[in-house]
């Protein structure tokens, strides 16, 4: 090998291993504080809980959010609130200073019934975003699979809603692939409340997506321990409504074994954040009862829940939106890696974190120079549960892995392409 050679490939290996090393030691999300509400925590009337969904209004600082109460406790509604990052506490034992809600709007029928709030157990709000373009407001229904005491089977939706008053303006055109079409095992569409946790506008504003929490049933199956589950991002055009694009997104394996083996226990894709062209921040939810997980909740018991935050990347997925995966033709599902456990994060005393059930995540203030992201957490109204806000902030570039991958790729084909050339050269 020439010596020319020697030291291209030389600066090339070493450009490498900065690489390498810069994303294994990168933490791209640090912890800036948090605050909790109670359940039982009351405002305008209503119990403020279940909040599975949060967006940043960009016009005046203040957050939206949403409630999953299914107009049980009080009638379908979201919030106007205030978050104070400044008040955030790194404690096990924060309060709730920083945190202030400023209104309540009641979700209003479609036609024929327009006036009129959601009856009780008609619907199941999981996600709330702001259009960035128009100011309509989106939120995602779950839908229905059975259940006692409620309709058998019901779609999910996909509403647009008015900036104020929660004015109904239309439904985004969900491919009947998703309706529930039986409650059997086999029956396909949905899962009982594995359906429509997520909503993200594109960064453009051009493109609304939502996915699945789990697999649709035609799709495969449900994650379990050592099972994951190939749930899907469906797309709609933002203007129109119709349903585009669909790509698969794999949800992980249950994190934690449950105690006892058989207690309940799932994991699931709960919220997406667009970070660029069919790039995201995902959210999974794993949750396994009497597991032991870092951090002791209210009732001095671990919670069962960790939280991960992914980095996921769709450019090269299958459009899979012809085509139930039972088909059996082949596909390639968005790819994704880990860019923070929230198990990993301490207070300043180096306890752990305890973690509530959080579904949901936005942008927040820039602080320093830095973006923030805000978490927030659906209580599901539980007496040992709590409606947590966590707020991190960006100290660095959300790593591509497909970057790297190029990268790796190119210096491959380097190293290959000189060892031909000190091949012809020996002869």
């Amino acid at each position: 090998m020439h010596a020319l050679d020697r030291n291209v490939l030389t600066l090339a290996m070493s450009a490498l291993l900065m690489s390498v090393v810069g994303l294994a030691q990168a933490q791209p999300l640090q912890y800036i504080g948090q605050q909790h509400l109670p359940t039982g925590f009351t405002f305008g009337g209503t119990q403020v809980g279940g909040l599975s969904g949060i967006d940043r209004n960009p016009l005046n600082g203040r957050y939206l959010a949403i409630s999953d109460d299914r107009s049980g406790i009080n009638p379908a509604r979201y919030y106007d609130l205030s978050l104070d990052l400044s008040q955030f506490v790194r404690s096990p034992s924060p309060g709730q200073a920083g945190v202030s809600f400023n209104s309540v709007t009641t979700l209003l029928q479609p036609p024929p019934n327009a006036a009129l709030p959601y009856a009780a157990n008609t619907l199941d709000p999981e996600s709330m975003r702001i259009n960035p373009r128009t100011g309509e407001l989106v939120w995602s229904n779950e839908g229905q699979r059975g259940g006692a005491g409620v309709p058998t089977l019901q779609g999910p939706t996909v509403r647009g809603m008015s900036a104020t008053g929660g004015i109904y303006t239309r439904d985004f055109a969900v491919p009947s692939r998703y309706t529930p079409t039986g409650t059997g095992a086999a029956d396909p569409g949905i899962r009982n409340n594995l359906a429509f946790e997520s909503l993200s506008f594109s960064t453009d504003g051009n493109t609304l997506y939502t996915a699945t929490e789990n697999a649709l049933v035609q799709d495969g199956a449900a994650s379990a321990l050592g099972v994951g589950s190939p749930a899907r991002i469906l797309s709609f055009d933002a203007v129109t409504g119709a349903a585009g694009a669909e790509y698969i997104y794999p949800v992980s394996p249950v994190v934690s074994t449950p105690v006892p083996v058989t207690n309940f226990a799932t994991n699931g894709l709960v919220e997406l954040l667009a970070i660029g062209d069919r790039q995201f921040i995902s959210v999974e939810r794993s949750f396994s009862g009497g597991a032991v997980t870092p951090g002791l909740g209210p009732n001095g018991l671990p919670t069962g829940n960790t939280i991960r935050l992914f980095y996921v990347d769709a450019r090269m997925a299958t459009d899979v939106a012809g085509f139930d995966l039972s088909s059996g033709l082949p596909y390639t599902a968005a790819s994704k890696s880990l860019l923070l456990d929230l198990s990993d994060l301490r207070n300043d005393d180096n306890s752990a974190l305890a973690l509530d059930n959080i579904e949901g995540i936005t942008w927040g203030p820039e602080i320093s120079g830095r973006q923030t992201l805000i978490l927030v957490s659906d209580n599901n109204f539980g007496a040992t549960q709590f409606t947590q806000f966590v707020a991190l902030s960006v100290v660095s570039p959300i790593p591509e892995p497909a970057t790297l991958a190029l990268f790796v790729g190119g210096l491959a084909a380097l190293v290959l392409r000189s060892r031909q050339r000190s091949s012809k050269t020996a002869d």
